[in-house]
């Protein structure tokens, strides 16, 4: 809006330099720009993630299976983990050695987080096994994968308006510039006496 106010300011004013337009031209590029290719860019980052991050949902649950494990006794003395967000991640689990039969058949054991409090022996608890009843991460979740689309897609519009306004910024600094050395110029040709001329000094 201030560059539209600014090309009507400039319009018919008898003191407007060229430069003067050159920037208000520019600024009013850049907001159009802006209003239209943010958003565009953002939606179709936004759209390309989902698609993929969709796909990546599909695959996992897939290959990825939930089944039940079984406490065989609880494990004491976690490992210590440096880091501080995983570990009070863990917090709320508790470290067990468990069975559990794998979606193909095989029986497997093994040490494992259980989403148990204070686990007793025979308790029962759910895990996520490959097809091999290897353990693995919990499957991405639709509403997971839609967040992160919609944070890349929000990402691509801050990151494509940024880029407008630094190439806006940049133009009008070289207009600046310009505008200086102009003025160097017009000192120079002046000459250091200009406020005595004609005075006989």
């Amino acid at each position: 809006m201030r560059a539209l106010v600014g090309l009507w300011r400039w319009r018919h004013n008898p003191l407007r330099r060229r430069t003067d337009l050159v920037e208000a031209w520019v600024a009013c590029a850049a907001v159009l720009l802006i209003a239209a290719a943010a958003p565009l860019a953002g939606l179709a980052i936004g759209g390309a993630s989902r698609d993929t991050l969709q796909q990546s949902v599909r695959e996992q649950h897939e290959v990825r299976h939930e089944v039940i494990g079984t406490v065989v006794k609880k494990v004491s003395g976690p490992p210590i983990d440096p880091d501080p967000e995983t570990s009070s991640a863990r917090d709320r689990h508790s470290r067990v050695l468990a069975e559990w039969t794998a979606p193909d058949g095989t029986a497997h054991s093994g040490t494992v987080f259980a989403s148990l409090r204070s686990p007793d022996p025979g308790d029962r608890f759910r895990l996520w096994t490959d097809e091999r009843g290897q353990v693995v991460g919990r499957p991405l979740d639709d509403a997971t994968a839609s967040t992160h689309a919609a944070l890349a897609g929000i990402g691509a519009a801050v990151a494509v308006a940024g880029l407008v306004e630094g190439a806006r910024r940049l133009v009008v600094w070289r207009i600046v510039l310009r505008r200086y050395d102009r003025w160097d110029q017009a000192w120079d040709k002046a000459g250091p006496d200009w406020g005595r001329t004609g005075t006989g000094s």
